[in-house]
């Protein structure tokens, strides 16, 4: 996947499965995430190059991620583009990531938070994600103790050989939170998630779309 229109390409590519061989799904295991349709209403579209509001604020460093619904209370990594172009995955499949070289979420534009659905072990951090539904609550907290509410509008399977880059990664008019995982059917000989899972989320006081 890329952000398409950005000095740097964005891909997130197998890594979102594991953080390397040993934490791959193994062959043998029972398939991980459900299967998701679309759900709900996307928000806006993005508007290439697009001026933020003034209302928009600047927003502290994201360090910690919490999902009631589905029981996630992580802190989060920093993650950055690697030279080969692919965003790197958290190292532990117990905790998200945030793309540090992106918006902070609660600031302007699209922030990006990715988590591994399953490892070797057992389950990953995301591996509820499929679970949310419109109107469920994530609450992401910065680094200088603020809190920031966000509400789910929508979830997306996208296959990663045709993901809507601009969709996802471009420039919004407002802040805007976006998290992934892997999903789909499973690739035993590649070891890899052909899709990846989108769910959208807006500010909780963000006005209705």
């Amino acid at each position: 996947m890329r952000r398409a229109g950005a000095a740097t390409a964005l891909v997130l590519g197998v890594g979102l499965t594991g953080a390397g061989a040993a934490s791959l799904v193994d062959a043998g295991r029972a398939p991980g995430p459900a299967a998701v349709t679309d759900i709900g209403e996307l928000p806006g579209a993005p508007v290439a190059g697009a001026a933020q509001p003034s209302a928009a604020r600047p927003a502290a460093p994201p360090v910690r991620l919490r999902i009631a619904r589905i029981g996630v209370d992580s802190p989060l990594s920093d993650l950055q583009v690697q030279e080969d172009g692919h965003l790197a995955a958290p190292e532990d499949p117990g905790i998200a990531g945030w793309w540090s070289q992106g918006p902070a979420p609660g600031g302007p534009g699209a922030a990006v938070i990715v988590g591994h659905v399953d490892s070797l072990t057992g389950p990953a951090v995301f591996a509820g994600l499929s679970a949310l539904r419109p109107g469920d609550a994530v609450e992401v907290e910065g680094d200088d103790g603020t809190r920031t509410e966000f509400t789910v509008q929508a979830l997306r399977s996208y296959p990663k050989d045709d993901f809507p880059d601009d969709l996802v990664f471009g420039d919004t008019p407002g802040p805007s939170l976006r998290l992934i995982t892997c999903g789909g059917s499973y690739d035993r000989d590649a070891r890899e998630y052909l899709s990846n899972l989108v769910v959208f989320a807006v500010p909780a006081d963000a006005p209705a779309t």
